[in-house]
């Protein structure tokens, strides 16, 4: 794959073909998360919500193997008491029950089983008429966020240890933990301020986004891999 490639692929699969072996579970996990985040409306309850941040959690080292596998367990234990649906493949309840067994799949020890969550995920997306064009769209999303938690492999970026000061760490770390990354532009400000004049990590905080957990210029600051 070339750098043209990567920044022009609109399929997060021959994305992550490429990443694969070079990259963090942690990051591979956060993406597997953030697609997640993209069916939140069909998880039916609290439970499943609770598993896939619990998954979040794990990728930081915030939570341990039991944890996980508790929440995998009572996410699976929900999912497998609705039973069989007997509607059209496209229908919200059929939807909603494959975006159960995603969340499972999330919270898995094995990252190869978490990540497949991408793929998963488009399976849920639209309905039969408009299938087609929302899956499409799907893909091309989930190579957004790609790009968001991975950056440009072929011109990883590099910070200077003078321009994490103490306003930008905060800043940095506050926008992490809360998930405000309507503040990353602020934060460009205050690297800028301490004299950063890489344009890549400059642009990318202050761009539309999407940004998610994982963002590889937050992380860059933050000194996460």
């Amino acid at each position: 794959m070339t750098e043209a490639e990567w920044m022009a692929c609109d399929n997060p699969a021959p994305l992550l073909g490429f990443l694969q072996g070079k990259v963090s579970d942690r990051k591979l996990r956060l993406f597997a998360v953030a697609c997640c985040r993209r069916v939140w409306s069909l998880l039916p309850s609290q439970t499943f919500r609770d598993a896939v941040e619990m998954s979040e959690r794990f990728a930081d080292g915030l939570a341990s193997d039991d944890k996980l596998r508790k929440a995998r367990s009572q996410a699976r234990e929900s999912a497998s008491r609705q039973g069989a649906v007997r509607a059209s493949p496209w229908s919200t309840a059929t939807q909603s029950r494959f975006a159960k067994w995603l969340v499972v799949s999330v919270c898995s020890r094995n990252i190869h089983e978490a990540f497949q969550t991408g793929n998963m995920t488009c399976v849920v997306a639209g309905d039969a008429e408009q299938h087609e064009a929302n899956l499409n769209n799907e893909r091309r999303q989930q190579a957004h966020l790609l790009r968001d938690i991975f950056g440009n492999p072929f011109r990883p970026a590099v910070v200077n240890s003078s321009w994490r000061t103490f306003t930008v760490l905060a800043l940095a770390e506050g926008i992490y933990a809360n998930k405000a990354f309507d503040r990353l532009p602020i934060l460009a400000d205050a690297l800028q301020d301490a004299g950063c004049d890489s344009d890549d990590l400059l642009s990318h905080l202050r761009n539309d986004g999407p940004h998610v957990r994982g963002c590889w210029a937050l992380d860059l600051v933050l000194g996460k891999s």
